[in-house]
């Protein structure tokens, strides 16, 4: 059954993992399904607009992981354009180390190779990310020539 919190997410989600999503919805993994996107559409409402985390440097909290083989964009703050369109704030990493700037959603879950979002990702600080991620040290520790505003 397509849910209020499913009809919320599509605009988070991309093509094909609304299509999957949205067949398991009406299938037997059925309350799986809608207990993850209630989750998710939880964590969405809970992100901080953009901006209200800057200063908090590795404290800041990760609300969403988005990848696709070696890339990753990690959202940290979440805010609406002047035409509904959602921007975001995060990490992006293409492959070459994280680059830390405003992210278009529209564009992220548009694009024409399989991104994903990290279903079973749970919002972590920065520190954390960066210490699993890329075996950085935790501590407002940045990988060098990369600038950070959080």
């Amino acid at each position: 059954m397509i849910t209020p919190s499913f009809v919320a997410l599509i605009p988070f989600l991309p093509k094909f993992q609304c299509f999957v999503i949205a067949e398991n919805l009406e299938g037997e993994e059925r309350e799986f399904f809608s207990k993850k996107v209630d989750e998710l559409q939880s964590v969405i409402d809970s992100m901080p607009v953009i901006y209200q985390q800057e200063g908090l440097g590795d404290q800041a909290i990760i609300y969403l992981h988005y990848f696709y083989g070696n890339c990753h964009w990690f959202l940290t703050e979440l805010d609406y354009e002047g035409d509904g369109m959602f921007q975001a704030f995060g990490m992006a990493d293409l492959g070459y180390g994280p680059e830390y700037g405003y992210i278009s959603i529209q564009e992220l879950v548009q694009s024409d190779v399989s991104i994903e979002l990290d279903l079973y990702w749970v919002p972590k600080t920065r520190a954390e990310v960066m210490q699993q991620q890329y075996n950085q040290p935790t501590g407002d520790s940045i990988p060098a020539g990369v600038a950070s505003p959080l």
